[in-house]
């Protein structure tokens, strides 16, 4: 059921949901046999306790390979435009799930054209996921099939909806924030920090898509995090929506992300570079990160590629506390406790 407050979701014409198709994609969105190796499952990187983040700099593959970029959130990614920190392209939870499953650079779940007969027969060897399959694909004479997982997945993860947050609850009239808390929201949404400019939607971002909405094109932003010799560049392959585009003007531009639950999904930024909601405050008031020695040096605030709207904020120290409070009203715990979204081999609980 959805929050009064959000609107329908999109699906795809091609992907209807069902009861027996979020609970199928739950299980398998838990299970390690989806990795090629056998060790990593979707969870292993999208942990309910981190609001479906893994609280890495960076993720780790089912090999060990390091990932250049953060883990982002999977709550309310229905409602997102892209699925990815800086590909256009990438605009429905089934296109993203072939990346984590099919990657080979960087390799995430390890799933090639070697073995990927093999690792879905692990899944088809499974008595308990026959019935499951044939349950939520009803009809298709053979049920276990790579576009079936694909769906199934995306259809649970659909289902990550948080709108429970002490922000909502103050919305709604039942409670009341407190002082700082209200001044942060009030920086927030005005003018002197302008933070909304780019975190002005219900999810507190500037992507998102439902049904009933224009269609728009998706927003992207050089946050002045790296100026490398004062050029605008920015460290590969971290050079956002340039990329995709080949762009000089796309360099660094990459998704503002939600800001619900964020109080719970450190470290922040697309390569996971700034540790904590107080430093990523500072960063904006200063209008660009400053790096004084080796290979990234550079004073990202005279970037000549950064966003216009980041300039340099007149924020006290007081004013940056108050943000933080307000930033923090965001979080909704119960998302990191709903037994819907927990591992279904776990009776004890949530995964943790």
């Amino acid at each position: 059921m959805l929050p009064e407050s959000f609107p329908e979701p999109r699906q795809p014409s091609t992907s209807r949901m069902s009861a027996a198709k979020v609970e199928l994609g739950r299980r398998l969105f838990y299970d390690e046999r989806l990795s090629a190796n056998g060790t990593q499952s979707c969870a292993s990187c999208h942990q309910q306790a981190l609001a479906f983040t893994d609280g890495r700099i960076t993720a780790i593959g089912s090999t060990g390979k390091v990932h250049p970029r953060n883990t982002p959130s999977l709550v309310n990614a229905a409602y997102l435009s892209t699925l990815t920190w800086a590909n256009p392209a990438m605009t429905t939870l089934e296109e993203q799930m072939h990346e984590p499953l099919f990657n080979a650079t960087p390799v995430e779940m390890g799933v090639n054209p070697r073995n990927r007969a093999r690792v879905l027969a692990r899944i088809r060897d499974d008595r308990g996921y026959a019935v499951r399959f044939r349950a939520a694909f009803p009809g298709r004479k053979t049920p276990v099939q790579w576009t079936a997982v694909i769906d199934a997945i995306a259809a649970f993860e659909r289902t990550i909806i948080s709108a429970g947050s002490r922000y909502d609850r103050a919305k709604a009239g039942r409670v009341r924030l407190t002082a700082s808390e209200s001044r942060g929201e009030a920086l927030f949404l005005g003018e002197r920090a302008g933070c909304a400019k780019c975190h002005g939607s219900f999810l507190f971002n500037d992507q998102v898509k439902y049904t009933g909405a224009a269609p728009q094109e998706p927003a992207f932003h050089n946050d002045a995090l790296y100026s490398i010799a004062g050029t605008g560049a920015y460290p590969a392959p971290n050079r956002g929506l340039y990329e995709h585009t080949g762009d000089a003007a796309d360099m660094g531009r990459f998704r503002a992300p939600s800001l619900r639950n964020v109080e719970l999904t450190a470290p922040y930024m697309h390569d996971g570079s700034i540790e904590t909601l107080e430093a990523v405050v500072a960063h904006y008031a200063r209008g660009g990160r400053r790096i004084d020695r080796g290979p990234l040096a550079g004073d990202a605030a005279a970037s000549p590629l950064k966003d216009p709207l980041l300039t340099p904020r007149a924020l006290s120290d007081r004013d940056q506390r108050d943000l933080v409070a307000f930033l923090k009203t965001l979080t909704d715990r119960s998302v990191t406790t709903e037994p819907r979204f927990s591992d279904p081999r776990n009776r004890r609980g949530p995964a943790r």
